[in-house]
């Protein structure tokens, strides 16, 4: 069995879910996760952002615009008046319901079962466009299996235990469907995974029931070895180690969450990343072998950063002080992407600045602090073992130019990191790109 994601952009017209439904039309059982159609969850938040100005009538108005783009797909996906009934039916009775939630009061619960109707309404238009069709399938409720534990994390054990009745993993062209995204947390309330969304629900999936892969099927075509508005002559990436991704995907690669990785990871479950727009395509696969050791696989960038330098005379042989700063960090809940230290100071790099005032004014009780904002991080990702002679010189070749505020490398054995001004990100890009790529070929 695999399991197979398609976001919103691919279920976003009556042409797209009918070209979602011939590709996945292929006679092998597969359990199908979808998102919501493009444009609805934004919809659905600004239809939440008039109940919390108090304007119910105005959400109920603005709900009956959305619904009328349904409207429009369902006249243009079934071809039969009963299906399209049904499937009218079904989507009125979502708006109906939103339109009851109107009159009740904001809360962080309810609003998450606003932007869960989404799915919902995707999910049931697709299941009932493949039972026009004949084709053998199945709605699954999400709602059923997919859970969160009291830490906000997903519990795959209770995810394995009820998934597992609802599906035959040895059926013969079963397709069932389920809504990507949404799940209920330990209080048995709506809530969703909010990182990664249906590609996290996907791989969750894949986990839990030893799917032989995942496919995530997306618009792009898989990653590429770099940013191609920047770089010319860039090519997809047809190989990557899951922590050669998670690297990718954390400094810049917008096709997966790197914390979606983790499931597949844990149990080795191969994910492929597609492309809809031409199926045909190898797009990329990620799994836990490491093909062609020694291998510079591609370079990724991160803008928005922030850098904190605190140094002090403190620092000089002292134990603690650096469990000081991070505890810093910790209390005003701001995570660090990059550390460098000496014997008299330390720098690390944040991607959020929203604590940072706060942050400044605790850590000045240690040493003096000095800010770099608007830089960028570069990662270099690849086999980049220690022992693999070579590749960190190259790197360092390519920056020799550019204004380098931090370097970080030894912390994995999969990137090189170097912080610089977002000014001088384009140079960077194409100085390591011409370096380490040409070289290469």
């Amino acid at each position: 069995m695999k399991v197979l994601k398609f976001g919103g952009t691919s279920v976003g017209s009556a042409d797209r879910i009918k070209s979602v439904v011939n590709l996945i039309s292929d006679g092998e059982t597969k359990i199908v996760v979808l998102s919501a159609m493009s444009g609805t969850t934004n919809s659905l938040i600004e239809f939440a952002n008039y109940l919390r100005n108090g304007n119910a009538t105005g959400a109920c108005e603005f709900s009956t615009i959305l619904q009328d783009k349904y409207k429009h797909t369902i006249r243009d996906l079934y071809s039969t008046p009963e299906y399209a009934e049904a499937a009218n039916t079904k989507i009125s009775e979502i708006f109906n319901h939103l339109r009851t939630l109107a009159y009740k009061p904001l809360t962080v619960d309810l609003e998450k079962e606003i932007i869960a109707q989404g799915e919902i309404m995707s999910t049931n238009m697709v299941a009932l466009y493949m039972q026009e069709l004949g084709i053998d399938v199945t709605l699954l409720n999400s709602f059923d299996f997919m859970r969160l534990s009291s830490n906000g994390e997903p519990d795959l054990a209770y995810i394995r235990e009820h998934i597992l009745p609802l599906v035959d993993l040895e059926a013969k062209g079963k397709i069932y469907i389920a809504q990507g995204f949404v799940c209920i947390n330990h209080l048995g309330n709506i809530d969703n995974l909010q990182r990664g969304g249906s590609d996290y629900t996907a791989t969750l999936l894949g986990a839990a029931v030893k799917a032989a892969e995942v496919q995530i099927w997306t618009d792009i075509d898989g990653m590429h070895n770099n940013d191609p508005r920047i770089v010319d002559n860039t090519s997809p990436v047809r190989h990557l180690h899951f922590e050669e991704s998670a690297e990718l995907a954390y400094f810049g690669a917008k096709i997966l969450h790197p914390t979606c990785i983790l499931p597949a990871k844990l149990t080795g479950t191969p994910v492929r990343l597609l492309n809809t727009m031409d199926p045909k395509a190898e797009g990329t696969l990620i799994d836990n072998n490491l093909t062609n050791p020694g291998e510079i696989k591609a370079i990724a960038a991160k803008d928005g950063i922030t850098a904190v330098k605190i140094k002090s005379g403190r620092m000089l042989l002292a134990y603690g002080f650096l469990r000081k700063v991070f505890e810093v960090f910790e209390t005003y809940r701001t995570s660090i992407d990059m550390i460098c230290t000496s014997e008299v100071g330390v720098s690390v790099s944040i991607d959020d600045d929203r604590k940072l005032d706060d942050i400044v004014d605790e850590l000045q009780k240690y040493g003096t602090v000095t800010i770099d904002r608007n830089m960028c991080i570069i990662c270099v990702v690849g086999d980049l073992n220690w022992e693999n002679i070579g590749f960190e010189s190259r790197a360092m070749a390519a920056m020799k130019d550019i204004p380098v505020r931090m370097v970080s490398y030894g912390g994995s054995n999969y990137n090189i990191s170097f912080l610089v001004r977002e000014e001088d990100k384009e140079r960077a890009l194409r100085s390591l790109s011409e370096t380490i790529f040409n070289t290469e070929k």
